[in-house]
């Protein structure tokens, strides 16, 4: 039976943090899908599609050098309802979701001690005001931030 993680978050956008927990998280789970989580009373700095094409060329590689399948998805109901929809048994930080879905093991996997503190909201509010990212963010990523607050 093959080892299918689920991580949830808006990745919006993707830090070094989260590229922290999936380069640890590839090497638990025969697959890992990276769901983001849309949220109808919030408004995203990057668009559903951006973020997936983010996710994508960030988390992918690590995943295929880790001989683990990656996948990415969206999500608009409880994120234990996108566990089981996909299949999976692994939830990678999940709060009180193995709580209602006891089936699914929630790991919790932190980024390191160098990473911990950064949250996708400071990245967007201090490129917001026009600092640089490029410490906390996959250089694509930075390069995105920049073009989508140039326009």
């Amino acid at each position: 039976m093959p080892r299918i993680a689920l991580y949830p978050g808006s990745f919006d956008p993707v830090t070094n943090g989260h590229l922290d927990v999936v380069r640890h998280s590839v090497t638990l789970c025969d697959r890992l899908i990276v769901a983001i989580g849309l949220h109808p009373s919030k408004t995203p700095l990057f668009s559903v599609d951006e973020r997936l094409k983010m996710v994508r060329d960030v988390f992918e590689p690590i995943a295929s050098k880790a001989g683990c399948v990656f996948d990415s998805t969206t999500y608009d109901k409880l994120t234990v309802n996108a566990a089981q929809q996909h299949g999976a048994t692994i939830m990678i930080r999940g709060g009180m979701n193995e709580a209602m879905a006891p089936e699914a093991h929630t790991v919790f996997v932190p980024a390191s001690a160098n990473v911990r503190p950064i949250t996708a909201t400071l990245v967007r509010q201090i490129a917001n005001m026009g600092g640089d990212v490029s410490a906390f963010v996959p250089p694509v990523v930075a390069a995105l931030l920049k073009t989508k607050l140039a326009g």
